[in-house]
């Protein structure tokens, strides 16, 4: 399957910024299941590219002059094949008992320490998973807009709503309370949905079985396939999100974000997530 993907995200601060640093994680993972045909990124200020810990690749932005916007476009073609397990191609090194040890984010407290002990499994196979990610999924409504990047899986899991963030952490919560490794990935989705946008989380679970990473879906309750595409893994969402970063000066911030994803040798046929969709959030002032 061929995945045209067009991501934009723009800042704007309500009085110059004298100096911002970003980290970018806005370009898809060369490995099993996926091959990137073309991709091009667009942004201010002087970039420097490397590979984190985790095998993605990351563009650092650095902006010395004042500024009021940073608008920061990603754009190309991805190829991509539904496949079982994720080792091969796999370029982080790292083993997966890096992805063990609980995060501040992925705390597990007592309620989920016990909602996991009822649906999950200390040695699982692929079918115990997928009943574990149903599970949470059956437990949490998809409602954007009740929580924020730096709620907990305790917290979304407790309110029983959030959105595929949520979903994600609370299943790593979940995982590394059986002892099973886990880790985060952000993506890009393509669906037929109108109810939440393209841009996706989802999570690789480690099988000591198979000896192999398996992604799952838990906002769709499904493996996950070509219809994926994966940006960044981590230990949660802080290591894996699209942009993150630091500034000086800029008082409030707003930001805004258009995706769309879509399918096919051309960008013809569309579906509703492949429609721009458009994010607004208003951030505290730094």
């Amino acid at each position: 399957m061929l995945l045209h993907i067009r991501h934009e995200t723009v800042y704007r601060y309500d009085r110059p910024a004298r100096h911002s640093v970003q980290s970018l994680r806005l370009t898809p993972r060369t490995e099993a299941g996926q091959r990137v045909l073309s991709w091009d990124l667009q942004a201010p200020g002087r970039q420097t590219q490397q590979l984190d810990a985790h095998g993605n690749i990351m563009h650092l932005l650095t902006l010395d002059e004042p500024h009021e916007e940073i608008r920061i476009a990603v754009a190309g073609v991805v190829e991509t094949e539904a496949v079982v397990g994720a080792v091969s191609g796999d370029r982080g090194r790292l083993s997966p008992l890096v992805y063990l040890p609980e995060t501040r984010l992925t705390t597990a407290d007592e309620a989920l320490r016990d909602f996991a002990r009822r649906h999950g499994s200390r040695t699982p196979d692929r079918d115990d998973v997928l009943r574990l990610a149903q599970a949470v999924r059956e437990a949490m409504d998809y409602v954007p807009g009740v929580t924020a990047v730096s709620d907990t899986a305790a917290h979304a899991f407790a309110l029983g709503r959030g959105v595929c963030q949520d979903h994600a952490q609370v299943m790593l919560a979940c995982c590394r309370a059986l002892g099973v490794p886990a880790r985060y990935v952000s993506g890009y989705l393509l669906t037929d949905r109108d109810d939440h946008i393209a841009s996706h989380a989802w999570v690789d679970v480690w099988l000591a079985s198979e000896a192999c990473w398996h992604a799952f879906d838990v906002t769709n309750g499904r493996p996950g396939g070509a219809h994926h595409c994966r940006i960044a893994v981590g230990r949660d969402y802080l290591d894996a999100c699209p942009v993150r970063g630091v500034r000086r000066g800029g008082g409030a911030e707003t930001m805004e974000a258009s995706v769309a994803v879509s399918a096919g040798p051309d960008a013809g046929r569309r579906t509703a997530a492949g429609r721009p969709r458009l994010l607004q959030q208003r951030q505290a002032q730094q």
